[in-house]
């Protein structure tokens, strides 16, 4: 585990953006298990090499029309139990950080890989989640659900 006074900013380019972090293995399953709607889950790191754009991403993406309904984090490395609890909800994929899922109704629907984030521009991942979020929770989203 890191110094938490080293990955507070980390935390914090996400919280403030009004993402919720989820902090305990409870936290998720409040906040996954049953939910109604969409649900983006960012697994954030301290992996500078890929977190370090995914994170901003996040904010462009955020910018557009279509949103889903509820914006989570959890930090890997950090607050294990909480991420190991969001990845079981990432059917079929192995773990990765960073990470980042987006549910409808508590059902992985889409999934970006660290693989898929890493070498990558902000601008470009911001692209492929806002492609996402327009299918799953636009207003022509129906077709997508």
């Amino acid at each position: 585990m890191y110094d938490e006074r080293m990955i507070a900013p980390m935390r914090q380019e996400l919280t403030r953006l009004g993402i919720e972090e989820l902090r305990t293995a409870d936290d998720v399953d409040a906040k996954l298990k049953d939910s109604k709607g969409t649900t983006l889950v960012v697994v954030n790191s301290v992996c500078g090499c890929s977190a370090r754009n995914a994170r901003p991403a996040v904010a462009m993406a955020l910018q557009g029309a279509a949103k889903p309904d509820q914006l989570t984090t959890v930090f890997a490395g950090q607050d294990t139990a909480a991420t190991a609890k969001a990845r079981s909800y990432f059917t079929g994929y192995a773990p990765s950080s960073p990470s980042i899922a987006l549910l409808k109704d508590g059902r992985l629907v889409y999934m970006l890989e660290r693989h898929q984030i890493e070498s990558r521009s902000a601008d470009a991942i911001a692209k492929d989640l806002e492609g996402a979020f327009e299918k799953y929770c636009g207003e022509g989203a129906a077709a997508g659900r």
